[in-house]
């Protein structure tokens, strides 16, 4: 790494966003996982606007691509929209 200040901040700055994109994935995934656990369609009806809101929220930051975003929430609504009430 070279001596430098900018060098020095930048390397702040990416191992601060490297943990903050960590921690905000993780958080999503495991809302991902527990709604996929429900069996209930009206719970997981109800938890899917704010699962959908975090992972458009991974896909403007530029976490996730905006692709994979849509494909886990079609996947999710289809899930949703399967289970028997």
């Amino acid at each position: 790494m070279a001596n430098h200040s900018a060098t020095k901040k930048d390397v702040r700055q990416s191992a601060k966003r490297n943990e903050r994109n960590r921690y905000y994935g993780k958080t999503t995934r495991n809302a991902i996982r527990d709604i996929r656990a429900i069996d209930d369609k009206n719970a997981a009806a109800e938890k899917l606007p704010s699962v959908a809101s975090m992972i458009d929220k991974l896909a403007k930051r530029g976490t996730i691509h905006k692709n994979k975003a849509a494909n886990l929430k079609r996947k999710l609504a289809l899930k949703v929209n399967a289970l028997a009430k």
